[in-house]
């Protein structure tokens, strides 16, 4: 699986997590299996660029998105390209990726979306 973390260098995993997906400078991805990593500028519109962040991600092989939190319009776009997004990321990449596989994130719902953007 590639596994993308919203983040604010392009340190890898060491990069902050950055806790707004869509405004974020890059995205760092990880492969599960190889633990390769690849870090991509977010070339969205909410950058100056064309679309947004689940559509991008998509064409790069994204399956999972961990992300401090997001808003429900967000979650329902994940979920129409196909990315499973678990929230309540935090500090590093690598901390952020860990959590996942250990299952302490939650996976994101309309229950757990932010109303405002105030992860």
């Amino acid at each position: 699986m590639r596994v993308c973390v919203p983040s604010m260098g392009t340190g890898g995993l060491d990069s902050m997590v950055g806790q707004h997906f869509g405004k974020v400078p890059n995205y760092t991805i990880i492969d599960s299996e190889t633990e390769e990593v690849e870090v991509i500028p977010n070339t969205s519109e909410h950058m100056g660029g064309v679309g947004v962040p689940p559509d991008q991600l998509s064409k790069v092989g994204v399956d999972v998105m961990l992300c401090g939190g997001l808003g429900r319009r967000a979650v329902q776009l994940f979920e129409s390209y196909g990315i499973e997004v678990f929230v309540g990321a935090e500090g590093t990449v690598a901390e952020a990726f860990n959590a996942w596989r250990n299952g302490k994130l939650e996976l994101a719902s309309m229950n757990n979306a932010c109303i405002g953007h105030d992860h």
